[in-house]
């Protein structure tokens, strides 16, 4: 693999983490949203990540990761019985997300984590390269 290659691996690292960012971000931002019906309510969405691989045999640069689908869960909403509320069902109930803070938070610590990670690979990359260049002087 070229010095440049690491460029395509570490570019697209941070284009699948700046989604899994965003997907935590949504999730926060609507983990307190109240809807009158299960259906309406609020599914988290959590990014699937996928492998790219080069092809050998024809010389491909082709390598690194993407994010193949942003998945909603399948878990279940909080039912509350709040006859008061204004978006409380004729049955006095409302749902919430089954958002659990502490864990997008995680989430977003270690995609920001892998993110300034792969910001560093590529500082690295572009001094060996400049390191190399100057070789020749």
């Amino acid at each position: 693999m070229s010095l440049l290659g690491n460029f395509n691996i570490a570019g697209s690292a941070l284009t699948a983490q700046s989604i899994r960012l965003n997907t935590v971000a949504s999730n926060l931002a609507n983990a307190e949203t109240v809807s009158s019906t299960a259906e309406g309510t609020y599914r988290a969405r959590q990014p699937q990540f996928e492998a790219i691989f080069s092809d050998a045999m024809q010389n491909r640069e082709n390598v690194g990761v993407r994010v193949r689908n942003v998945l909603e869960s399948n878990t279940a909403p909080l039912k509350q019985y709040q006859p008061e509320h204004p978006m409380a069902n004729d049955k006095g109930y409302i749902y919430l997300p089954s958002v659990n803070s502490i864990e997008e938070m995680a989430n977003m610590i270690s995609a920001s984590r892998s993110y300034q990670s792969n910001v560093e690979v590529m500082n690295t990359s572009k001094q060996l390269l400049m390191r190399t260049l100057s070789l020749g002087q």
